[in-house]
């Protein structure tokens, strides 16, 4: 499987099973890959407005998969425990029961290794 399809993979599930808006998933995938930043590094790098940014981000934080340090500066937490967080709270609100998502659990497997570079550059 490409590098690519990988990511493809990520964001479908992301969107599909996690909830998250394409949005969300391009600065979650970011961050996590990339490592802490603030809005506006997030914006230039992907290429949208400081407010899409932002309002990723913040949104993030709510659902479990960002903290912030200082201000507008954000860092994902660890891939294999904000996704079956973030998956639990996507059943909570459709009122479906939590069970085991091995394609959520993937998530975590498969960007382990590029959030722990990140973190260790």
């Amino acid at each position: 499987m490409t590098t690519d399809s990988k990511i493809k993979d990520l964001e479908r599930t992301l969107m599909q099973e996690v909830g998250l808006s394409h949005m969300q998933t391009r600065v979650y995938l970011l961050v996590n890959t990339t490592g802490r930043m603030d809005a506006h590094k997030i914006s230039e790098m992907l290429k949208i407005s400081h407010q899409e940014a932002q309002s990723a981000a913040e949104s993030l934080i709510s659902l479990g998969g960002f903290i912030e340090y200082g201000k507008s500066e954000y860092e994902a937490m660890h891939p294999r425990f904000t996704a079956v967080n973030m998956y639990r709270r996507e059943c909570e609100r459709r009122n479906v029961p939590f069970v085991r998502n091995k394609a959520v659990d993937n998530i975590g497997v498969v960007l382990e290794e590029s959030y722990d570079n990140a973190r260790t550059k």
